[in-house]
């Protein structure tokens, strides 16, 4: 659960650059107050929920956007080995960049809590566990990295185009490449969907076989939001689909 978690928090929530390093202009793709839900299946078995949220708030007399991403198990899984993991992130809501982010994780008798708060004027994140760690541009936590993506030049990608990711998480910078893969109509519980297929590229071993063996469908609209992620692991198949959301910008396109 907690491996699952990481790659889908660090596939959408992906600080994806233009490819001429333009200005992004904020927001276009999102409004406080949005809301997704989805569930994850272990091959025919029902593993637990993911949830993202996003609400206005005041931290430090300052106007911000506070963003979670709550993942939990459920049913027999909940039962054999019970994962609480919520991860937060205070961002500019007129950059999307991060201002202070909170990873907290329950799972099973494992315990882990660190904040991370960020300078990216200088190039800066300072860590509760670690200290100060100098990080690149456009740096992004896993969390607020979502938003700016969807405010990347997704309508402007051709097929083939690898896209380049700067994250920070676990006081480390993790530089991921996703490869865009062409346009697919989807079959969802809200109808058909248009989106966009993307393949992240995964360092093969203990978890996956190839490195093509992650597809992520993101939704052809303004919205730009994950529908559906597929991981074909060594241990078998994930599949972690959209159940629910409500405040989008727009009406999901199908």
């Amino acid at each position: 659960m907690k491996t699952l978690l990481v790659i889908i928090l660090l596939l959408f929530l992906g600080s994806f650059k233009n490819p001429d390093n333009t200005e992004i202009a904020f927001p276009s793709a999102f409004k406080a107050g949005e809301k997704l839900k989805y569930r994850l299946h272990y091959g025919f078995i029902e593993g637990g929920h993911a949830y993202l949220s996003l609400e206005e708030k005041q931290l430090n007399g300052q106007k911000v956007l506070h963003a979670k991403a709550l993942a939990k198990t459920s049913g027999l899984t909940d039962k054999l080995f019970k994962v609480r993991d919520l991860y937060e992130c205070y961002l500019d809501p007129e950059t999307c960049t991060p201002i202070k982010s909170i990873r907290n994780v329950n799972e099973g008798k494992y315990k882990f809590y660190n904040e991370v708060e960020y300078n990216v004027a200088d190039n800066k994140a300072v860590s509760q566990k670690t200290g100060e760690h100098i990080v690149p541009d456009n740096i992004q936590d896993i969390v607020s990295s979502f938003y700016y993506a969807r405010n990347s030049l997704f309508k402007d990608l051709k097929k083939g185009q690898v896209l380049t990711i700067n994250t920070f998480f676990d006081d480390k910078i993790y530089p991921l490449k996703i490869r865009f893969n062409g346009h697919e109509t989807l079959k969802t519980p809200f109808g058909k969907i248009k989106c966009l297929k993307f393949s992240p590229e995964v360092e093969p071993g203990r978890v996956f076989d190839t490195k093509d063996d992650l597809e992520v469908w993101i939704s052809n609209d303004k919205n730009f939001i994950p529908v559906l992620i597929r991981l074909n692991l060594i241990v078998g198949s994930v599949k972690c689909e959209l159940i629910d959301y409500e405040g989008l910008l727009v009406k999901l396109h199908h």
